[in-house]
Protein backbone atom coordinates (compact mmCIF):
# COMPACT_ATOMS: atom_id res chain seq x y z
CA UNK A 1 0.00 0.00 0.00
CA UNK A 2 3.12 2.42 0.42
CA UNK A 3 2.45 3.28 4.25
CA UNK A 4 5.57 4.07 6.36
CA UNK A 5 6.04 1.47 8.56
CA UNK A 6 3.03 -0.45 7.91
CA UNK A 7 3.68 -4.41 8.37
CA UNK A 8 0.75 -6.00 8.92
CA UNK A 9 -0.08 -9.18 11.13
CA UNK A 10 -3.52 -10.39 10.07
CA UNK A 11 -4.73 -12.28 12.59
CA UNK A 12 -8.27 -14.86 12.95
CA UNK A 13 -10.60 -14.99 15.68
CA UNK A 14 -11.02 -13.75 18.93
CA UNK A 15 -8.85 -15.54 21.01
CA UNK A 16 -5.54 -15.39 17.93
CA UNK A 17 -6.26 -11.70 18.15
CA UNK A 18 -6.52 -11.37 22.57
CA UNK A 19 -3.77 -12.81 23.03
CA UNK A 20 -1.50 -11.58 20.74
CA UNK A 21 -2.69 -7.96 21.85
CA UNK A 22 -3.26 -8.44 25.66
CA UNK A 23 0.31 -6.56 27.00
CA UNK A 24 -0.37 -3.45 24.72
CA UNK A 25 -4.10 -3.01 25.79
CA UNK A 26 -3.39 -1.66 29.18
CA UNK A 27 -1.25 1.22 27.59
CA UNK A 28 -4.62 3.12 26.52
CA UNK A 29 -6.66 2.87 29.65
CA UNK A 30 -7.65 6.59 30.74
CA UNK A 31 -5.69 8.56 27.84
CA UNK A 32 -7.35 10.88 25.58
CA UNK A 33 -8.08 10.07 22.06
CA UNK A 34 -5.73 13.28 20.74
CA UNK A 35 -6.08 12.12 17.08
CA UNK A 36 -6.66 9.80 14.03
CA UNK A 37 -5.71 9.44 10.60
CA UNK A 38 -7.45 7.87 7.82
CA UNK A 39 -6.06 7.27 3.92
CA UNK A 40 -8.64 9.53 1.32
CA UNK A 41 -8.05 10.23 -1.94
CA UNK A 42 -6.24 13.76 -2.33
CA UNK A 43 -8.87 14.25 -5.56
CA UNK A 44 -12.42 13.66 -4.39
CA UNK A 45 -12.00 13.34 -0.26
CA UNK A 46 -13.50 9.34 -0.43
CA UNK A 47 -12.11 7.15 2.00
CA UNK A 48 -10.18 4.25 1.44
CA UNK A 49 -10.89 1.74 3.82
CA UNK A 50 -8.71 -0.87 2.80
CA UNK A 51 -6.00 1.21 4.48
CA UNK A 52 -5.45 0.83 8.36
CA UNK A 53 -7.42 3.41 10.62
CA UNK A 54 -4.86 4.95 13.38
CA UNK A 55 -5.98 6.88 16.31
CA UNK A 56 -3.95 8.32 18.79
CA UNK A 57 -4.32 8.24 22.39
CA UNK A 58 -2.04 10.74 23.71
CA UNK A 59 1.24 8.80 21.77
CA UNK A 60 0.03 5.91 22.22
CA UNK A 61 -1.31 4.79 18.59
CA UNK A 62 -3.27 1.78 17.72
CA UNK A 63 -3.33 1.15 13.38
CA UNK A 64 -6.44 -1.44 13.06
CA UNK A 65 -7.04 -2.79 8.99
CA UNK A 66 -8.99 -5.18 8.49
CA UNK A 67 -8.49 -7.68 5.19
CA UNK A 68 -10.58 -10.15 3.34
CA UNK A 69 -13.54 -11.79 5.66
CA UNK A 70 -11.63 -12.22 8.66
CA UNK A 71 -8.86 -11.03 9.11
CA UNK A 72 -7.30 -8.56 11.66
CA UNK A 73 -4.03 -6.16 11.81
CA UNK A 74 -3.38 -4.28 14.98
CA UNK A 75 -0.42 -2.56 15.00
CA UNK A 76 0.94 0.02 17.52
CA UNK A 77 3.45 3.02 16.78
CA UNK A 78 4.55 1.95 13.84
CA UNK A 79 2.71 3.80 10.76
CA UNK A 80 4.24 6.84 10.36
CA UNK A 81 1.11 8.96 9.07
CA UNK A 82 3.43 12.17 7.79
CA UNK A 83 5.32 10.69 5.28
CA UNK A 84 3.74 10.58 1.68
CA UNK A 85 1.71 7.48 0.98
CA UNK A 86 3.99 5.77 -2.42
CA UNK A 87 4.07 3.22 -5.00
CA UNK A 88 0.51 5.03 -6.63
CA UNK A 89 1.97 6.23 -9.80
CA UNK A 90 0.07 3.91 -11.62
CA UNK A 91 -3.46 4.86 -10.54
CA UNK A 92 -5.42 8.29 -11.24
CA UNK A 93 -6.40 8.41 -7.60
CA UNK A 94 -3.67 10.13 -4.84
CA UNK A 95 -3.96 8.16 -1.44
CA UNK A 96 -3.04 11.04 1.29
CA UNK A 97 -3.08 11.18 5.05
CA UNK A 98 -6.61 12.98 6.79
CA UNK A 99 -7.68 13.55 9.82
CA UNK A 100 -11.42 14.53 8.55
CA UNK A 101 -13.92 12.49 9.54
CA UNK A 102 -17.25 13.14 10.97
CA UNK A 103 -17.97 9.73 12.80
CA UNK A 104 -14.65 10.26 14.59
CA UNK A 105 -14.09 13.83 15.10
CA UNK A 106 -16.65 14.14 17.96
CA UNK A 107 -14.72 11.84 19.99
CA UNK A 108 -10.71 13.83 19.71
CA UNK A 109 -10.58 15.24 23.57
CA UNK A 110 -12.36 12.45 25.09
CA UNK A 111 -11.06 10.06 27.74
CA UNK A 112 -10.94 6.52 26.57
CA UNK A 113 -13.06 4.26 29.15
CA UNK A 114 -13.04 1.16 28.00
CA UNK A 115 -11.90 -0.95 24.94
CA UNK A 116 -13.39 -4.38 23.93
CA UNK A 117 -13.02 -6.74 20.87
CA UNK A 118 -16.59 -7.59 19.15
CA UNK A 119 -17.45 -10.88 17.57
CA UNK A 120 -19.92 -11.37 15.03
CA UNK A 121 -22.12 -14.33 16.69
CA UNK A 122 -25.12 -14.96 14.51
CA UNK A 123 -27.72 -17.98 15.28
CA UNK A 124 -27.17 -19.99 12.11
CA UNK A 125 -25.04 -19.61 9.34
CA UNK A 126 -23.59 -16.06 8.39
CA UNK A 127 -20.74 -15.42 6.41
CA UNK A 128 -19.11 -12.86 8.85
CA UNK A 129 -19.70 -15.01 11.64
CA UNK A 130 -16.92 -14.67 14.06
CA UNK A 131 -15.11 -11.68 12.36
CA UNK A 132 -13.62 -9.31 15.16
CA UNK A 133 -14.36 -5.34 15.68
CA UNK A 134 -12.62 -3.45 18.02
CA UNK A 135 -14.24 -0.71 20.10
CA UNK A 136 -13.42 2.15 22.18
CA UNK A 137 -16.01 3.23 24.90
CA UNK A 138 -16.22 7.48 25.95
CA UNK A 139 -18.25 8.68 28.43
CA UNK A 140 -20.16 11.03 25.24
CA UNK A 141 -20.56 7.31 23.02
CA UNK A 142 -18.69 4.76 21.52
CA UNK A 143 -16.99 3.57 18.20
CA UNK A 144 -16.00 0.69 16.25
CA UNK A 145 -13.87 -0.76 13.58
CA UNK A 146 -15.65 -3.23 11.93
CA UNK A 147 -15.10 -5.95 9.28
CA UNK A 148 -16.58 -4.47 6.43
CA UNK A 149 -15.89 -7.78 4.59
CA UNK A 150 -12.78 -7.33 3.10
CA UNK A 151 -12.02 -3.12 3.76
CA UNK A 152 -12.90 -1.74 7.16
CA UNK A 153 -15.90 0.14 8.07
CA UNK A 154 -16.40 2.51 11.01
CA UNK A 155 -19.72 2.63 13.49
CA UNK A 156 -21.03 4.82 15.92
CA UNK A 157 -23.36 4.23 19.04
CA UNK A 158 -24.34 0.73 20.61
CA UNK A 159 -23.37 -2.54 18.51
CA UNK A 160 -26.03 -4.82 16.75
CA UNK A 161 -27.53 -7.61 19.23
CA UNK A 162 -25.23 -9.96 17.08
CA UNK A 163 -21.70 -8.79 18.62
CA UNK A 164 -20.43 -10.27 21.74
CA UNK A 165 -18.68 -7.86 23.96
CA UNK A 166 -14.84 -8.99 25.41
CA UNK A 167 -13.82 -5.98 27.67
CA UNK A 168 -9.58 -5.90 27.07
CA UNK A 169 -7.15 -3.91 29.74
Amino acid sequence: MGISGFEPTFLVGLEAVREHHRPRWAELGGRRLTGFALVRFAEDGEWFADCPVVLDFEGVRVEICHWKFDELSIGWNAIDTTAAITGWEWSEFTPVWSSADERLEPFVGQKLREASLLEWRLPGRDLADGTIAVEFAFAAGRFRICNGLDENTIEVGAPQTDFVRHRLG
